[in-house]
């Protein structure tokens, strides 16, 4: 196994959920993180707790629907490291309803965040790595990507999308590592902004057996262990009670 000491790696949605332990994990076998999300406060706090504990994290507030953010953000990183061995595309959200509400402006803002957000991530660090012979992108799905439910349908799409990127990434770079990490229910805050309060219940009683996200950081910690020669390209992560 190689080790992680060293490494420069970008989390975005890092303020809390998989981000922030993917960002506690990571610090922790001694990478160099970058965090990225809107919510600055947090990513403060993050960051500072790390660097306490003898880590190495930076952060930057980032918008994924950006390119210019997100180029802006990866240049932080290489301006702070000296370049960016590794990206987790992590940001996503996930208002799930039923079709015929007709949530368009929730449709648009999973587009924009959940694949949108993850191109921008690629473009972003894409050329360096290229550049560099080497590097990983790491992209988060989910078993959305595999499945579809009732009022699941446009989140769905957007996960496969994240799954068909990462698949043609990979295809088209053999110098490149590319993993896409899918996880089952996961106790977070994917869903908070749920419009309609039975789909709200449903989740909520769908959560009662749910990983924590340390379980997924622990999953994107072993993908960037792997030695170079080795692409773990799909990690499904789920509760061992889960059906789905």
């Amino acid at each position: 196994m190689s080790s992680l000491k060293g490494k420069t790696i970008l989390i975005t949605g890092a303020s809390s959920g998989i981000g922030e332990a993917a960002s506690l994990e990571l610090a922790e076998r001694g990478a160099n993180v970058v965090l990225g999300a809107r919510r600055t406060d947090r990513l403060e706090k993050l960051a500072a707790d790390i660097n306490a504990k003898g880590g190495s994290a930076r952060f930057r507030a980032l918008d994924v629907t950006s390119f210019e953010d997100t180029q802006a953000f990866a240049d932080f990183a290489k301006k702070e490291f000296g370049g960016v061995d590794v990206i987790v595309n992590n940001a996503g959200v996930m208002p799930l309803s039923v079709m015929t509400d007709l949530k368009v402006d929730d449709w648009n803002r999973m587009i924009d965040v959940n694949i949108r957000g993850v191109l921008h991530g690629i473009a972003a660090v894409l050329p360096g790595m290229k550049a560099a012979g080497k590097g990983q992108v790491i992209n988060v799905a989910s078993i959305a990507a595999h499945n579809v439910y009732p009022t699941c349908a446009v989140y769905s799409a957007t996960k496969y999308a994240v799954w068909a990127i990462s698949e043609g990434l990979r295809q088209e770079n053999s110098d490149i590592r590319v993993t896409v990490i899918s996880p089952g229910v996961v106790a977070t805050e994917l869903g908070h902004d749920i419009p309609g309060a039975e789909t709200q219940q449903a989740l909520t009683e769908w959560r009662k057996n749910s990983l924590t996200p340390d379980a997924i950081a622990r999953a994107i910690a072993y993908a960037v262990e792997q030695p170079e020669g080795v692409d773990v390209n799909e990690i499904v992560v789920r509760p061992t009670v889960s059906a789905f």
